[in-house]
């Protein structure tokens, strides 16, 4: 009884957080079918969702459900697309109250590490799950994410950076440790903004 209630709470904090994300959706019903995908893909990955599954979820079924959906490929598409966009928003308005090149690399780091170890996040299990989509859907992703990435491009192009540096290489490794912090933490002596500041203090004192 007792996973069976952790298990809703966590479906239910998921579908407050792909509520958030899909808020301008045009139609109520429509949302709704997109929330439930959202979690859907969080939970199972893309591979383990069906749109019988989905369909399910919110008590509807067959041509119903393609009034919404054209396909599970164009659906997980949409629901990654607009979690990046999402994400790369609020890095943005992170990012825009700063003047100085290293805080503006600081307050980007915290925002994004605060997205990624969100437990009940939508946009990192969709991002871990590049591999499972067919090769065409993620070609649009990974161009997708790329457009994302340029949020960083443009942060470590403003640091004051020893000439010796190669730009591109200190951003993928920012980026890399970034993206695996998932890995390895866990709640205890520092908080995820703790984490993403000393990693900014340490690329600090081995950019100069």
């Amino acid at each position: 009884m007792a996973r069976k209630a952790a298990a809703r709470g966590e479906e239910t904090q998921r579908n407050k957080v792909a509520s958030e994300i899909f808020k301008g959706e045009i139609s109520p019903r429509h949302r709704e079918v997109l929330e439930a995908a959202a979690a859907l893909f969080a939970e199972r990955g893309y591979a383990g969702t069906s749109v019988r599954d989905i369909g399910e979820r919110v008590g509807l079924l067959g041509g119903s459900l393609y009034h919404y959906i054209k396909s599970k490929e164009a659906l997980f598409a949409k629901i990654h697309n607009t979690a990046l966009e999402v994400s790369g928003a609020r890095i943005r308005a992170a990012i825009e109250v700063q003047d100085d090149p290293w805080a503006r690399l600081e307050a980007a780091c915290v925002t994004m590490l605060g997205i990624q170890l969100d437990p009940q996040s939508i946009t990192m299990p969709l991002m871990r799950d590049l591999q499972s989509v067919p090769p065409e859907v993620r070609a649009e992703l990974i161009a997708n994410r790329d457009a994302f990435e340029k949020i960083f491009v443009d942060l470590v192009a403003d640091l004051p950076l020893d000439p010796r540096v190669d730009r591109s290489i200190y951003r993928l490794l920012l980026l890399t440790l970034l993206n695996n912090v998932s890995q390895w933490y866990r709640e205890g002596r520092l908080t995820p903004e703790d984490i993403a500041r000393q990693m900014v203090f340490i690329f600090r004192q081995h950019g100069r």
